[in-house]
């Protein structure tokens, strides 16, 4: 006997489902809406309801209507949920998917022809853009410089506006200056050009010049999509917000749901301004606060609440203050370990605990700030037996860098004498791979690079401390082990994932590890709108928790270091919930040294004119503001850039390759005499003493600046050189 066919939801049947706020989301489907949805309070189930009350009232045509998001997993989930309400027809897709869509079905009519191909990854490009301007840049830093090209075209910038822009952002792009970076996105076109192939940034921004060029594709597309949401809508970009215009043509028929709390993506152009100014461009627009939170216990909302609490006791940024609607579950609970091999141990051994108690192991994560944290994490789990699964990267021994370094370093314990200590040789070795203690001034693929290199000396210190007898070969014998322990057949695992990897997921335990300053916020966020983030970052991931959350930080790096670090500043306002070890030493009454050390660090650095906050790496360097005259000898600088541009002819690299104008500034202003002066000045790494320091010093001191390109590196004062 065949079952009858489902009987679909009446329109009141769909409001019965929700809460009251939700409810007032879905009952009022025509007009503009700002849905300002707290974390786990049900926005995907408020505007699935809102476009399926839509039409089963009548006021939608479910073709007539495009949801937009921002991931292909989150467009299927919408396009289930509406199938279970009985919708079909609906375009749910990504900004990219829509347009893309739209383009190559409006190219012949708009441009004629096919469209042009797409590429997988700009990768290839930018590597050739660079070989043709000379710039020699590494794997890592091509990828950290191809998110650059990505911010600058989501920003809606070209090659002559960009150093401006990028100015105001405080924005770094690794290995090379503003203007240079320009000249590459510049090149970085014209490779594109030749190739006949466009981006995925390309793929918004043909599709927003023909809407604006052609009034009859944009009328077609007008008239296809009378009724518009958008999800996540805290992420949108300043090019994706001006296609979202094209399509909309003046008209208001559109809901925007997010949450500004969860804005962690402003690295790519994203920007809650967006959604926070909604109602100000759209007159008439409601504004619906979803603040009940389905996914935490109590407790969970609690904490999170308050590391959103500002001072003056508000909320921050727009956000909304969650209320719980489930019941009671255990209290947060904060660990203070020695250091950071205990509490991955430490985390392991708890893991193991919960695991024991009959915890999945699927409903389980460890989230952490930097890819490079994972390793201790992978290595104390697979030393416990405890299989994980690694979010949102590659697993640590399958990076690229890491595989570089055990090729490394394999060949180097054939040679291994005994006379140096092991962490010492490690550091050696790794050198040709570009390590050095100092840690990179950006973020992004550089500085990942630079934490799995750090993860593999610290390794080596951990070894180390086994025995004096201890060596290469046994280190290189202990990384085979490790590989073999975690290349088990893929089972059910723990996930182990960075913050930004586990937005928009969520397990029924959650251990967030490393919650110490340097990490959380991490220590490159030296602005208030940085260390905002960050904070964001660590709401997101006290929210992916629905019952169990355990927070951890370590004194020190190492066992028997120093114990220098003080838990993050985002848990103070916890501390009455999470005890003293969220409290610094300053306010805990304890030692104020560690506390004052981190603050004064994370101090904004200061113009020595008119003491104003430098914004720019370039006016970090010199020390002073665009507006304050230089205070450095005109003659030393000329004959500096004399001795630049020699250097630069002889290695056929850009001038700005040697030192930038703004360290050569710097240099020009401190009139350094030994290494150790030329080390302190910003921009002046280890391998640029090693290369350039006599020679910079001579030129300082008076000497003529050709006669000094053939003066070979010393290595006499290699003492003098600081850390890295």
């Amino acid at each position: 006997m065949t079952q009858p066919p489902p009987v679909a939801p009446s329109a009141d049947d769909i409001l019965e489902a929700l809460d009251p706020e939700q409810r007032q989301v879905a009952a009022e489907p025509s007009g503009p809406m700002a849905v300002l949805a707290g974390a786990g309070t049900g926005k995907t189930r408020a505007i699935t309801h809102r476009i399926a009350y839509g039409v089963h009232a009548g006021a939608y045509q479910p073709t007539r209507v495009l949801a937009v998001t921002f991931t292909a997993r989150a467009a299927g989930e919408m396009r289930t949920r509406l199938r279970d309400l009985s919708v079909a027809g609906v375009q749910a897709r990504t900004f990219h998917a829509a347009a893309l869509r739209q383009l190559h079905y409006f190219w012949p009519q708009a441009i004629g022809g096919a469209a042009p191909e797409l590429m997988p990854q700009k990768f290839s490009a930018v590597g050739e853009a660079a070989g043709r301007l000379g710039l020699r840049l590494d794997r890592t830093e091509l990828r950290d410089v191809a998110s650059e090209v990505e911010w600058a075209k989501v920003s809606l910038l070209t090659p002559e506006s960009y150093a401006d822009a990028a100015r105001r952002a405080r924005r770094e792009p690794p290995g090379m200056d503003l203007t240079a970076m320009a000249r590459l996105l510049e090149a970085y076109e014209e490779v594109k050009s030749a190739r006949g192939v466009i981006d995925f940034e390309d793929v918004l921004l043909l599709t927003v010049g023909i809407l604006q060029e052609r009034e009859d594709v944009a009328a077609t597309i007008r008239d296809q999509y009378r009724h518009f949401v958008v999800d996540e809508y805290q992420d949108v970009n300043a090019l994706q917000q001006r296609l979202l215009e094209l399509w909309l043509g003046g008209r208001s028929d559109i809901c925007v749901v997010g949450d500004p709390a969860q804005t962690i993506y402003s690295f790519t152009g994203a920007t809650p301004e967006h959604l926070l100014r909604f109602t100000a461009r759209h007159r008439g627009a409601g504004t619906v606060r979803l603040v009940r939170s389905y996914r935490s216990t109590p407790q969970v909302v609690e904490l999170a609440n308050r590391m959103l609490t500002d001072p003056s006791g508000g909320r921050r940024h727009g956000s909304v203050q969650l209320v719980a609607q489930r019941e009671a579950g255990p209290a947060p609970r904060l660990t203070v370990l020695d250091d950071d091999p205990t509490e991955a141990a430490w985390v392991a051994a708890e893991v193991g605990r919960l695991v024991a108690a009959g915890r999945p192991l699927s409903q389980i994560a460890v989230l952490f700030r930097t890819n490079g944290q994972s390793e201790a994490f992978e290595s104390a789990l697979a030393d416990a037996g405890i299989p994980y699964l690694v979010r949102g990267g590659e697993r640590f021994f399958s990076r690229a860098e890491v595989r570089d370094a055990i090729v490394l370093l394999r060949g180097a314990a054939r040679t291994d004498d005994g006379s140096k200590p092991l962490p010492d040789l490690v550091e050696d070795v790794l050198g040709g791979l570009g390590w050095s203690r100092q840690q990179p001034g950006t973020a992004g693929a550089v500085r990942q690079r630079w934490e799995s290199l750090k993860a593999l000396v610290d390794l080596s210190a951990r070894v180390a401390a086994r025995g004096e007898e201890v060596r290469l070969p046994d280190l290189v014998r202990e990384l085979d082990e490790r590989i073999a322990a975690q290349h088990a057949p893929d089972v059910e695992g723990v996930t182990l994932a960075s913050l930004h990897a586990a937005k928009g997921l969520e397990w029924d335990v959650v251990v967030l590890a490393g919650c110490s300053e340097g990490l959380l916020p991490i220590a490159m966020a030296d602005g208030a709108e940085e260390v905002e983030e960050e904070r964001r970052l660590m709401y997101v991931g006290v929210t992916r928790a629905r019952e169990v959350l355990h927070l951890t930080w370590a004194r020190s790096r190492a066992p028997g270091g120093r114990a220098s670090r003080r838990p993050s500043r985002f848990l103070e306002p916890a501390a009455g919930m999470l005890g003293e070890g969220a409290r610094s030493p300053s306010s805990s009454g304890g030692s104020r040294g560690a506390g004052t050390r981190q603050r004064r660090a994370a101090a904004p650095r200061r113009c020595k004119g008119c003491d104003a906050e430098l914004t720019t790496a370039a006016e970090r360097a010199t020390g002073r503001c665009p507006d304050c005259p230089p205070t450095f000898d005109e003659a030393t600088f000329e004959r500096l850039r004399a001795w630049r541009l020699a250097v630069s002819r002889a290695q056929s690299v850009p001038a700005f390759v040697v030192f930038t104008d703004a360290t050569l500034e710097a240099i020009a202003e401190a009139a350094p005499t030994a290494q150790r002066d030329l080390a302190a000045i910003s921009g002046v790494g280890p391998r640029k003493l090693i290369l350039y320091a006599d020679q910079v010093i001579a030129v300082v001191g008076g000497a003529d600046p050709d006669e000094v390109l053939d003066q070979e590196p010393s290595a006499g004062d290699q003492d003098a050189l600081p850390d890295g």
